[in-house]
């Protein structure tokens, strides 16, 4: 994980490999750049012509365009990087830069600066402890990298360390050789952030980066478990990786096994399941503190493959279906990041793990379920089955009474459709909360958008046989899903549902502090909801 300090240094006087400086767009149109707060030494060593110069080489200022440059002598480091703000008048009257700008901006620098040891960013940070948390998190959040699965191979494609007589290095691996070792420091993370304007003294800055830095291990934890591919990643081993946490973080954790399902009556889990050579799991996951007087629980969709089942995908539909257990990776990273930062509630997680795969045992469409709620199911579609294994989570949540209650998922395209690939849909049976939900996700610098539950549409899923179907009308199937899930959220729980379809797993390039592949979407979202809900905010 990348190292970071706080220092207030002149990024003059500080010997770091790159400096990282603002720049935003003119208002007034003329294309020459400006120079952001944080950048005055620097522009200083280059007689006031920083400006001039970064307009020579096609800098705008735009969000998120990074344009490298010699340093003068004047400065101590030889490179600088200017990252764009947006607009010049996108920073908030008297308050500086929003956090979801500067967290963005340097996200960018932290990406762009790919391979570079140490980097000090001088980025507007004189507004407080915000500015700092925001720079702190996107640099953080921008330096992520997922290598578990990169090997330097010969031209036979065997694996150098599987290579019979390879020269042994530390710990029994081979030697990299001077040219695999080159390329591997060209491609590592940046591995050290000197934060400057940040004073290592303050208790809020200080307080603001420990934070980041938990919050952006926790995602980097979902990140890597969304990449790891799915013979790797199953339901046993995705507990198995909950039960390490648990030990590590000093939570309680819980496994339900395929016998334990049976016994309890979990169908719907057992049923997407039951495909598959590798059994699901139900893996309860809690942190409790002494003095919490609010329990909030977390349900999060596991299914850590997706073929579809019996209504196989179509091709080109199953090659990033390994991201379809998102939603658990952020129920397990929000739980354990609850427990890092020592939250003044309880946090339960549920993450309901099955792989849907086709086969001679696997549900058939027409089959019908008996829940663990005690309803039945008729499944038109086993490709809709993200919601059997919620429901089950949900029912057996409620049980236990939470004050509020949030499911995260990567359930339906007709999400993706509505809101596109960065914002997540969020549903609940209860307006004020999810107000609240999307507020909260708005903080976290997380995009989402309320969506209705339309009482109409839960006609579509009624069945001649059972006392509910998984499938309803084809237009608005985001919403179905959502009303679906409605109905297994019993007492009068507060929930919200997260349609994370889009955001979740990003198939186009990086951007900002977004990596291709794994995102952690919500996870920033749901330790915020923990934290409000902590503080009373809510409810």
């Amino acid at each position: 994980m990348t190292a970071l300090t706080l220092s207030t240094s002149s990024a003059a006087t500080t010997r770091v490999d790159a400096i990282v400086i603002g720049i935003a767009k003119s208002a007034d149109g003329s294309g020459t750049p400006v120079i952001a707060p944080g950048a005055e030494t620097v522009d200083q060593a280059f007689d006031g012509r920083l400006a001039s110069v970064l307009e020579t080489l096609g800098a705008s200022g735009g969000e998120g365009e990074t344009t490298k440059l010699p340093a003068p002598d004047g400065l101590k480091a030889p490179l600088v990087l200017a990252v764009g703000l947006g607009s010049a008048d996108s920073a908030q009257e008297g308050d500086g830069y929003a956090p979801e700008t500067l967290r963005r901006a340097a996200g960018a620098a932290a990406r762009a600066l790919t391979g570079t040891r140490k980097a000090a960013f001088a980025l507007p940070v004189a507004d407080g402890a915000e500015a700092v948390a925001a720079v702190a998190e996107g640099a953080l959040l921008g330096a992520y990298s997922f290598t578990a699965y990169r090997g330097t191979k010969n031209t036979d494609n065997t694996p150098k360390a599987a290579k019979s007589g390879a020269k042994a290095g530390k710990g029994g691996k081979p030697a990299p050789s001077a040219k695999d070792a080159a390329h591997d420091e060209a491609n590592a993370p940046l591995a050290e952030v000197t934060l400057l304007g940040g004073k290592p003294r303050d208790k809020a800055h200080k307080a603001a980066v420990e934070r980041a830095a938990v919050l952006a291990e926790e995602v980097a934890r979902a990140r890597d478990l969304i990449n790891t591919p799915p013979n790797d990643l199953h339901p046993a081993s995705f507990a198995t990786h909950a039960q390490n946490a648990a030990k590590e973080h000093g939570l309680k954790v819980e496994v339900l096994d395929e016998k334990a399902l049976a016994k309890g009556g979990y169908g719907g889990i057992l049923g997407v399941g039951q495909g598959s050579g590798r059994p699901p799991r139900l893996v309860r996951l809690s942190y409790t503190h002494a003095k919490a007087a609010k329990t909030l629980a977390l349900v999060g969709k596991g299914i850590t493959y997706d073929s579809g089942g019996i209504s196989l995908k179509p091709a080109g539909h199953n090659e990033t279906m390994k991201c379809d257990m998102s939603g658990a990776a952020a129920v397990f990273s929000a739980v354990v990041a609850a427990a890092r930062l020592g939250l003044k509630v309880n946090v339960t997680g549920w993450l309901a793990l099955a792989e849907n795969m086709p086969s001679g045992d696997a549900m058939r469409p027409g089959d019908v379920l008996t829940m663990y709620s005690g309803k039945t199911v008729e499944v038109l579609n086993t490709d809709a089955e993200g919601r059997l294994v919620l429901a089950d989570a949900l029912t057996r949540a409620c049980e236990e009474s939470p004050d509020a209650l949030v499911d995260v998922a990567t359930l339906t395209g007709a999400m993706v459709l509505a809101l596109g690939n960065r914002t997540f849909g969020v549903m609940s049976n209860d307006d004020a909360f999810r107000a609240e939900v999307h507020e909260t996700a708005d903080q976290a610098g997380e995009q989402s958008w309320e969506m209705p539950l339309p009482p109409e549409l839960r006609k579509g899923m009624d069945s001649t046989v059972a006392d509910i179907a998984n499938m309803g009308e084809r237009m608005g199937g985001g919403l179905v899903a959502g009303l679906f899930l409605q109905e297994f959220v019993t007492d009068g729980t507060p929930w919200a549902h997260l349609d994370i379809a889009g955001p979740a797993f990003n198939e186009a390039g990086p951007f900002g502090y977004t990596p291709k592949g794994g995102t952690g979407s919500a996870v920033r979202t749901l330790v915020r909801l923990a934290e409000r809900t902590a503080d009373g905010e809510l409810g």
